[in-house]
């Protein structure tokens, strides 16, 4: 029998959360002296209050959480999470209709970054942090889920590093769940932390750093800036790819650092592909735009190539450059890397590398099988046995991942989109990357995305950002019949 009583106790406690971090955005506007105070207040106290009465009458409840409960809170928690956040943003008139309102805050809090906002300038400090801060929620809360939660009902990306490396299973960061989320914490907020001074040191506002730095850390892409990063200097870029590139990565290799185990970082091989990637894409895509250049664009085409890759790659979503106006074939790469992902255990979306690296390699042993039939022909990473039910379960998801995408594209083609912005639209909000292709692109937003569309791309995000199959059981029979 499901535990209702527990669900409501959990999402009126993560609503209580919320409305924390809401006061914190209203202390900004207080700061700064504008009219967001009074809508920043009244969204938290709306959320607050409707949040500590949940948790307040259901605190009796049993609290036995299965599996069945597990699937309902972490879907339901990121959708009633967007309805709240979405208040600040009607309040102060922003963004007044719900839809836009709800996009935003779902692509805030699954860290897609895509905006249907126009003049961002134009919006109000404290309402800006508020967009922010959904990056910083909801970037540490995935990656709590995937890396400490997730794993104990089945499905988590975890499975996939651990496969691969001693990681949270094998050699646990700490033997208790909240011990693992506490360390986890502690490496993303002090990656915000150093990130912020260095952009300090850069020349930007204390503000505008710490939110690009929460964009950056969560694989977000929400700016402060009307052009994202495009007017900044080049060093603030340079920063911003390193820690895009370490937002990216496997944050247990960050505690493993911490605690000198040099090996397991050298030798990942996730690592090792993943920078692979990020160095070789990059390379094609800065000699290919140097081909027609001048001596001294040279740097400028590495620097955009790198910061663009790595932003989609890491599905962070920040700009510096129109790739769509590039060469045919360097937007087709970068389209291509948006179903690349980065490492598992990271705050990046998409599919990520470690399942593409399961896929291929099992392909190709697959050509072997066929020629001994009768030989037991084991997949290996680093000499570890892949189980097959972990091979099985990376086949299915990257099989539903692009029939979801084929699908989700072509029903926003239904709402009058074009096949470039559709198909860019529904990679991009799976991948959490933002900016998309067509009327979608980096040099635009998703203002003019028909409303019925926006309901579809916002379920896109949160199917992507929890790994599909915790949000598509839902919809199976079988659970309720079990539930």
């Amino acid at each position: 029998m499901l535990n209702k009583k527990f669900v409501i106790n959990i999402i009126g406690l993560v609503l209580v959360f919320e409305a924390f971090f809401m006061l914190i955005s209203a202390f900004v506007s207080a700061i700064y002296g504008e009219s967001d105070l009074i809508p920043l207040l009244l969204s938290t106290l709306i959320t607050f209050v409707i949040g500590g009465g949940a948790w307040f009458f259901s605190r009796n409840a049993s609290k036995d959480l299965g599996k069945g409960e597990g699937f309902i809170v972490v879907s339901f928690v990121w959708v009633f999470m967007s309805v709240f956040g979405a208040l600040p943003f009607i309040f102060n008139g922003d963004i007044p209709r719900f839809t836009d309102a709800f996009f935003e805050a779902m692509s805030g809090f699954t860290t897609t970054g895509a905006s249907v906002l126009s003049d961002i300038e134009a919006v109000p400090h404290g309402v800006l942090f508020w967009r922010s801060t959904t990056h910083l929620i909801g970037g540490m809360g995935i990656l709590v889920l995937a890396v400490a939660i997730l794993p104990y009902f089945g499905f988590g990306g975890m499975q996939l590093y651990n496969a691969e490396a001693a990681g949270v299973t094998n050699d646990k960061l700490h033997p208790r769940i909240t011990q693992t989320a506490k360390s986890l914490w502690g490496i993303y907020m002090l990656l915000i932390l150093v990130q912020t001074i260095f952009l300090l040191f850069g020349g930007m506002s204390l503000f505008d750093a710490l939110c690009h730095s929460f964009g950056t850390v969560a694989s977000g892409g929400f700016s402060t800036k009307n052009d994202s990063i495009i007017s900044y200097s080049p060093y603030i870029q340079y920063v911003i790819i390193v820690f895009m590139f370490f937002a990216g990565t496997n944050f247990t290799l960050f505690y493993f650092l911490w605690k000198g185990k040099f090996k397991k970082i050298v030798h990942n091989k996730e690592l090792q592909i993943y920078s692979l990637v990020l160095i070789v894409s990059s390379v094609v895509i800065a000699v290919t735009l140097s081909l027609s250049a001048s001596a001294a664009e040279y740097e400028k085409n590495f620097r955009d190539a790198l910061f663009q890759v790595t932003s989609i790659v890491t599905s962070t979503g920040f700009v510096t450059a129109d790739y769509t106006i590039w060469h045919p074939a360097l937007t087709y790469i970068i389209f291509l890397l948006m179903f690349a992902g980065a490492s598992t255990g990271s705050t990046s979306g998409g599919i990520k590398i470690m399942r593409h690296h399961i896929l291929i390699k099992n392909t190709m042993l697959e050509f072997k099988r066929m020629i001994h039939p009768s030989a037991v022909v084991p997949l290996k990473i680093r000499d570890k046995v892949i189980q097959k039910e972990i091979v099985y379960k990376v086949l299915a998801f990257v099989m539903m991942y692009f029939v979801i995408f084929v699908m989700g594209s072509l029903v926003l083609t239904f709402f009058g989109m074009d096949m470039d912005s559709s198909m860019g639209a529904a990679a991009t909000t799976m991948g959490g990357i933002g900016p998309g292709l067509g009327t979608v692109g980096p040099m635009n937003n998703f203002a003019a995305v028909p409303e019925g569309a926006k309901w579809v791309l916002s379920f896109l995000m949160l199917l992507g950002r929890l790994e599909l199959f915790s949000v598509l059981i839902l919809f199976s029979p079988e659970f309720w019949k079990n539930s």
